[in-house]
């Protein structure tokens, strides 16, 4: 094999690695139950180290990522005056629960295990342990039947999104032979209306309830898997803190934001930051950084002969050192403020350095994208956190908006210039040379690719006139084919029922013009994420069933 394959190979390899699905979302990873690691789980949620920190070089080092698990508070409810009756029950109730809690962290997943709770006395135990651990979920255990009030305190005083879960380990009785015992051991459904009930009442909402059997289960697992991709983003986005450096591109009021509702709906912290803290950290940057960079930069892209559009050339090497330049101090400023992401735009003028430099940022923020520290173009606050949810539940999430259609294929182009998720990239992403930003100022290299081919799906952040978020997703499939050389990224996507009735339903919702665009189909992760935020989500297209 020769070295040019080679290096595609690896590169491949190491992107696939690094980027999306249970790998980039930390699966496999996971402590025992009760276990925390109080270092990690302190880190900011973008917590990872680059090859110059590291003394590490390549994209291997570059893309190796250790992102927060999802922190879940689980508790089991049971009920106290079954113990003296029945000697040995609670014992094998808790090693179901046992069990369980196994199951929940082999997922990769942070369990703060607190017990049982059979008594409203052991309900304020439970609730204050699971409080004080500030989880970003509550799993409640049916062991047995157990009393409502066994369960609405744990669930008032964490103030967590609660997800009930009915998993019966027998699958049927044996009839024959069946005990008072035996049903005991069994009854993990009987009260699962009656906390339903008791938590509607005290107007607390239930994330989901899933029943099913303790093993060998795939629904009822996969449903709570789940679960763990939506704790993981909101882990992400409560935790996060967010930059925004510049201002609104003119005119787009789709794209302006209120930080203090994204701090109040999600509990991201908004930083506003100053061009001048980038020219700062650009300004530090070494000549031996820059060379370092260089080589990420080669070794990650192609370099193509350019295509029929005039604005789109080969990389003048001058210009790719300056990009260079600015990516590792736009990587520098992101770990000096602990930022989870960036929403920038600065038009700049004449030619001037803040023109030079904010024209500049593609590559830097595609790098930084594909480690999952979300990089949105055109000031866009709320594209930014639909990345970030989007990259957290395993998804990728790369900056997108909708491009022309194709009539005759029944698919439309969705892509956009400026930063995107290189590591959900079908085949090894490309940079050209623009000697034109369409539609604003400066020049300079600019990253080209489609979306993995297969299942994708669009999630949009949008406002309500009420001033509430709402998401807005459709389900669809990456296709392959050509997509135009102009140095944006590109992906053919379809939609059902087809492409024109998709898109007036799509716009009809009232979306921004900018979405995150994801690899899978994730729209029932998102429903959820809708559900434990308190936020409307619509559903354009749906290619898989809810869950």
């Amino acid at each position: 094999m020769n070295e040019s394959v080679t290096r595609r190979t690896f590169i491949k390899d190491a992107l696939r690695a690094a980027a999306v699905g249970a790998t980039a979302a930390g699966i496999g990873t996971g402590r025992a139950a009760g276990s925390r690691n109080t270092k990690e789980t302190l880190m900011p949620d973008n917590k990872t180290t680059s090859p110059l920190q590291r003394g590490q070089s390549g994209a291997e080092g570059y893309f190796v990522r250790t992102p927060l698990p999802a922190r879940i508070g689980l508790f089991s409810v049971g009920h106290a005056a079954y113990w003296p009756q029945f000697p040995g029950l609670l014992e094998r109730l808790r090693g179901n629960h046992a069990v369980f809690a196994a199951r929940l962290a082999a997922t990769g997943a942070e369990v703060i295990d607190a017990g049982m709770s059979d008594s409203s006395q052991s309900a304020d135990e439970v609730a204050g342990r699971l409080a004080r651990a500030d989880v970003d979920l509550l799993v409640c255990y049916l062991a047995t039947y157990a009393p409502s009030s066994t369960a609405l305190p744990v669930v008032q005083r964490v103030g967590r999104p609660v997800v009930m879960a009915a998993l019966q380990p027998r699958a049927a009785l044996d009839y024959a032979r069946a005990t008072t015992f035996e049903q005991l051991a069994n009854d993990n459904i009987v009260s699962l209306p009656e906390i339903c009930c008791a938590l509607r009442r005290a107007d607390r909402d239930i994330a989901d309830a899933v029943v099913g059997r303790l093993d060998d289960d795939p629904r009822a697992w996969g449903r709570l898997e789940d679960w763990i991709h939506t704790a993981r983003a909101l882990h992400a986005v409560r935790r996060g803190r967010i930059g925004l450096m510049g201002h609104v591109y003119e005119g787009m009021l789709d794209m302006n934001s209120d930080p203090t509702m994204a701090q109040a709906q999600f509990g991201a912290h908004v930083e506003h930051l100053e061009i001048d803290d980038l020219h700062a950290c650009v300004a530090a940057v070494t000549d031996a950084q820059v060379a370092e960079r260089l080589d990420l930069i080669r070794g990650l892209f192609h370099f193509p002969k350019p295509g029929s559009d005039p604005i789109a050339g080969p990389v003048d090497p001058t210009e790719l050192a300056w990009a260079a330049r600015v990516s590792v101090g736009l990587e520098a400023l992101v770990a000096e403020r602990g930022l989870a992401g960036l929403a920038y735009y600065y038009r700049g003028s004449q030619g001037n350095e803040n023109e030079r430099l904010g024209s500049n940022l593609t590559i830097g923020s595609s790098l930084l994208t594909g480690r999952g520290i979300p990089i949105a173009g055109e000031y866009d606050l709320k594209n930014c956190l639909a990345m970030l949810m989007m990259d957290r539940i395993g998804a990728g999430g790369s900056f997108a908006e909708i491009h022309p259609i194709d009539f005759d294929g029944d698919f439309v182009l969705v892509g956009h210039d400026g930063p995107h998720h290189i590591a959900i990239a079908q085949g090894r992403p490309v940079l050209r040379g623009l000697s034109v930003l369409h539609g604003k100022r400066g020049r300079g290299p600019s990253v080209e690719f489609s979306i993995r081919n297969g299942p994708i799906t669009l999630f949009g952040l949008t406002q309500t006139a009420a001033g509430r978020f709402k998401f807005v997703v459709a389900e669809g499939e990456s296709l392959p084919g050509m997509i135009p050389a102009t140095g944006n990224t590109n992906t053919r996507a379809r939609f059902k029922p087809d492409v024109r009735t998709f898109l007036e339903r799509w716009s009809l919702e009232g979306p921004t013009h900018h979405f995150a665009l994801g690899v899978g189909h994730r729209a029932a992760t998102i429903e959820h994420l809708g559900r434990a935020l308190g936020i409307e989500c619509a559903v354009v297209a749906r290619e898989s069933a809810p869950k």
